[in-house]
């Protein structure tokens, strides 16, 4: 028995005993024991149409999958191209299986997944309390500073740096702050972060005041503080639900039955007599700054 499966506009002939033998597969159980329930069904040909959007080519060097158990990556076929149809097939996309001259392309899906994996652990294990800790607090956004296990904060408290770095959450893990480092594993790790539901997703490298350097005495004999930067990683996020409309507050016009005006307080005012509030309009302190 052999059956047709068509992939972008191309022809395979295959005998299906060779999906069988990888149940875990999409294939293998396409053409499994439950076959008569599967819902892809054939054609008025009798032919299988399927993985669309993948192309014939890379479609002809996964088939080597299933007969030897080894995908050996010719040149010209895209790694990620070949990872994007391992995945849709189902097909296990590591070491022991993808064989390819280009191991830079290689290392770097595997390091995808390894970054992916590890970013999972520090986000429940170190960001995600630092997070909670703030929306007990009523916060809808988080600026995290991740400083190595070794770097110490030392402030001046008459003279704190001037930029908002008080507002900041400081986590201490060296382990992250190396993470971090490489720009891919901050594309991961955004990913990741978009993925369960975050928004205006932040994460760089920025300067942190950690000590104090100097201290410079200004006319008047007012001093300012000179402080040591360095340079360490940062991840904000945001979960605030109506994002856009926190900026500016409406001071609502109210009807009032309190008598504010000092002037007329001698004079003899009915009790129900309506002062109408006219607030000048407010500027918020975050448009100011």
């Amino acid at each position: 028995e052999k059956v047709t499966l068509v992939v972008d506009g191309t022809r395979f002939a295959v005998n299906p005993q060779i999906f069988t033998a990888h149940p875990d597969t999409m294939l293998g159980r396409m053409f499994g024991p439950g076959r008569e329930y599967n819902f892809t069904r054939p054609n008025e040909k009798g032919e299988y149409e399927i993985a669309e959007g993948i192309s014939s080519a890379v479609f002809r060097t996964v088939l080597d999958y299933y007969k030897t158990g080894i995908i050996n990556c010719p040149d010209g076929i895209s790694i990620p191209d070949l990872r994007d149809t391992c995945d849709y097939l189902c097909i296990n996309f590591d070491f022991n299986t993808i064989k390819c001259q280009d191991l830079s392309a290689l290392l770097h899906e595997l390091s995808n997944d390894g970054a992916h994996k590890q970013f999972d652990s520090y986000l429940e294990e170190l960001i995600l309390p630092i997070m909670v800790d703030s929306a007990r607090k009523g916060e809808r956004e988080c600026h995290i500073v991740v400083l190595t296990d070794e770097d110490t904060v030392d402030w001046d408290e008459d003279h704190p740096p001037p930029m908002g770095e008080e507002y900041s959450q400081i986590l201490y893990s060296s382990k992250l702050y190396r993470f971090f480092k490489y720009i891919e594993n901050r594309d991961v790790a955004k990913a990741v972060l978009k993925e369960r539901g975050l928004k205006n997703i932040r994460i760089g490298i920025e300067g942190y005041p950690t000590c104090k350097e100097k201290v410079k005495r200004r006319p008047g004999g007012r001093s300012e503080v000179i402080y040591n930067y360095v340079q360490r990683p940062f991840i904000q996020m945001s979960w605030e639900k109506e994002e856009g409309k926190s900026r500016h507050v409406d001071f609502q016009c109210v009807r009032s039955k309190s008598l504010t005006n000092l002037v007329t307080v001698g004079d003899d005012v009915s009790e129900d007599h309506e002062v109408i509030m006219h607030h000048p309009p407010q500027v918020d302190e975050l448009d100011r700054l």
